[in-house]
């Protein structure tokens, strides 16, 4: 835990409200977890300047932008060596369709989260994009049925 932070009571609600609605104000954050609004930002500030919190992100709905279909694409690269890692990475991160990129241990080494269209995008995709690549070995295919977003994240009790 060499990275961790040193997170205090107040930090921590801040994070849980932000992680909530990233659009809530440095007033209304302060009036919820008793602090100054002046102090709210300096600690907002801090936890960005730590790397705690990494950015603000705008969640938009896939299938009101055409892409209804969601999936995750467990992939093998062969062999599986940097040279190959690299461009293969860069591609996935540059693909529209992409969601989120994991690198794996075990038989696969990629999970991909896609959005498309329909059935015949994703095999478009899967074709083309994919088991097209000659470091690409194999693609297992599964169908996101449905998501749904848990909790905030915040530190381990007891740390």
């Amino acid at each position: 835990m060499a990275d961790s932070v040193a997170l205090d009571p107040v930090d921590l609600q801040i994070l849980r409200l932000l992680q909530n609605d990233a659009r809530t104000t440095y007033r209304e954050l302060a009036a919820e977890v008793g602090v100054a609004a002046s102090t709210c930002l300096d600690r907002v500030a801090r936890l960005r300047r730590s790397g705690v919190i990494l950015g603000d992100q705008l969640r938009l709905d896939p299938a009101k932008l055409g892409r209804g279909l969601q999936a995750l694409l467990l992939v093998q690269v062969r062999p599986h060596r940097r040279e190959l890692i690299g461009p293969f990475v860069d591609r996935v991160r540059s693909l529209p369709e992409s969601r989120a990129l994991f690198h794996l241990t075990g038989p696969d080494d990629y999970l991909v989260q896609v959005a498309v269209a329909d059935a015949a995008d994703l095999q478009r995709l899967v074709l083309d994009e994919f088991t097209s690549r000659r470091e690409v070995a194999r693609v297992d295919t599964r169908l996101i049925f449905q998501q749904w977003d848990c909790g905030p994240l915040l530190p381990p009790a007891g740390s």
